[in-house]
């Protein structure tokens, strides 16, 4: 059943993807960082997260054919829940609240409905990683190295490397890279890798936002009349 739920997640990312006001803590003048100052820093900045809106931008390369898609949208993030809108043309909607996922795809007038039960914690901690997630929590559930201080998107930036623990997971992704702004110590931009094939996903976030004000409403499931919901068994 957890592998399942694994599974889920990937088929969420894979397929189509997953601030900040800047006057949120500044950068400050300093040495290199260690990775034991980086795991302490997002233990720190964890308290204050309590949300972000931000546009996303989502780069799948498939290795063997050198292919390059890339799509476009926008996510919203309360607390635990999340709403994840992606354009045309693959358009699609998730959204997480309370113990259930929903992924709405309209071209197919469909909206899949999963239900979460004791696996939420673990749903939580995927979709939303890096997103005020504790250095502690990270190093729970990865092997975490400090690969670097690379610029990104004109920001000083510190890279981390994250291997899974979990074999389910590990199955899933072999290895996953995120990019945090020094100024908000959320994420600028992600990169998940494939077990098996190579194949990577990038995901970048631009026009963050931390905390802003999102209306719970956002996260109600409202979808056209004559949507058909399946809810998958297994």
């Amino acid at each position: 059943m957890k592998r399942r739920r694994i599974a889920i997640l990937a088929v969420v990312w894979m397929g189509i993807g997953a601030a900040l006001p800047f006057a949120a803590s500044k950068a400050q003048n300093r040495g290199p960082w260690t990775l034991e100052d980086v795991l302490k820093k997002l233990d720190s900045e964890s308290g204050s997260f309590r949300g972000l809106s931000a546009n996303v931008e989502r780069t799948k390369v498939t290795v063997v054919v050198n292919d390059r898609s890339t799509d476009k949208g926008t996510v919203l993030v309360k607390g635990d829940k999340m709403l994840l809108q992606m354009e045309a043309p693959d358009a699609r909607t998730v959204l997480k609240a309370g113990d259930t996922l929903y992924v709405y795809t309209p071209g197919l007038k469909r909206v899949e409905e999963y239900s979460l039960g004791k696996n939420r914690a673990l749903v939580d901690e995927f979709l939303l990683l890096g997103f005020g997630t504790p250095g502690q929590q990270l190093q729970q559930g990865y092997q975490v190295s400090l690969v670097g201080e690379p610029a990104l998107d004109d920001k000083k930036t510190v890279e981390l490397e994250l291997v899974p623990k979990e074999q389910s997971v590990k199955n899933q992704f072999s290895k996953i890279q995120i990019w945090f702004d020094e100024m908000n110590w959320l994420p600028i931009q992600q990169q998940l890798y494939e077990t098996g094939s190579g194949d990577y996903s990038i995901v970048h976030y631009t026009n963050m936002m931390k905390n802003p004000r999102i209306e719970d409403s956002q996260f109600k499931p409202h979808w056209p009349k004559g949507t058909q919901t399946i809810k998958p068994q297994g």
